[in-house]
């Protein structure tokens, strides 16, 4: 199981949203690639980018900031936020962008989703952000009117890499995750799943990691904890080595 620390750009800053609300930010760290540079040095294997301003414009906004970042890193990166054509999409992979995650596309434009996802094979993920069960759109403004449940085979058909499922409610609270859904959504799910929001400390890690061997869980994303100190990212990443090594030995 991966844990990956997010680093998300806001007004070129890293910031923490709570719930995605814009007007309940908190800036952790003036320059994003230092940010960055710090988890890969703490011993992070990715790095889930979200750049905040593309996500609320619909539209690029970051690219230079993000091509900077992407060439100070030796790790992989994946990122979204913004991406809602095939330009943008091709224009961050240009940029050094490993894998990009789509949300609004996805949902509201099937068609140009699945084009991108034959141009860009293995390298389109899905974010499937919900609140009350019902997936958030355009920056977690707009309702769907879509669950999971409904929009998972379309998806999977189309050749979605991965799945991003963010609980919007506990994003940036801190407040634990939630284990049933994500155990039902990882059991349930063809494609890899990553599970963002809740996650507060190491026990939240622990509760997680049985369910990635069982299922379809890949890993958790962590903002807030990790910047915090609630949950020491590295003692987390060393946790993590050590199953994962226990694993291969057997």
């Amino acid at each position: 199981m991966i844990l990956f620390p997010a680093v998300d750009i806001k007004g070129g800053r890293c910031v923490r949203l709570k719930r995605g609300r814009a007007d309940e930010e908190t800036v952790f760290e003036t320059d994003p690639v230092q940010a960055a540079l710090r988890w890969q040095t703490l011993g992070a294997e990715w790095l889930h980018l979200v750049d905040m301003d593309g996500a609320f414009a619909g539209k690029p906004v970051n690219l230079a900031l993000i091509t900077r970042l992407c060439a100070a890193l030796s790790i992989p990166v994946q990122m979204g936020g913004g991406i809602r054509n095939l330009d943008t999409a091709m224009a961050y992979a240009d940029a050094g962008v490993s894998r990009l995650i789509i949300g609004t596309l996805a949902v509201e434009d099937p068609h140009a989703y699945e084009d991108m996802c034959t141009r860009l094979p293995g390298r389109i993920g899905v974010s499937l952000d919900t609140d009350g069960g019902r997936i958030k759109t355009r920056g977690w403004i707009d309702d769907s009117g879509l669950t999971i449940e409904q929009i998972m085979p379309r998806l999977y058909a189309q050749g979605t890499a991965f799945v991003i499922h963010t609980d919007i409610g506990r994003d940036g609270m801190q407040s634990g995750v939630n284990l049933t859904l994500l155990e039902e959504l990882a059991e349930a799910s063809p494609m890899p799943v990553i599970a963002a929001g809740g996650v507060a400390t190491l026990d939240d890690i622990k509760a997680l990691y049985p369910i990635s061997l069982r299922a379809s869980l890949e890993g958790v994303i962590s903002g807030r904890a990790i910047y915090t100190g609630s949950l020491d990212f590295k003692e987390a990443v060393d946790w993590l080595k050590v199953r994962s090594s226990g694993l291969r030995a057997n």
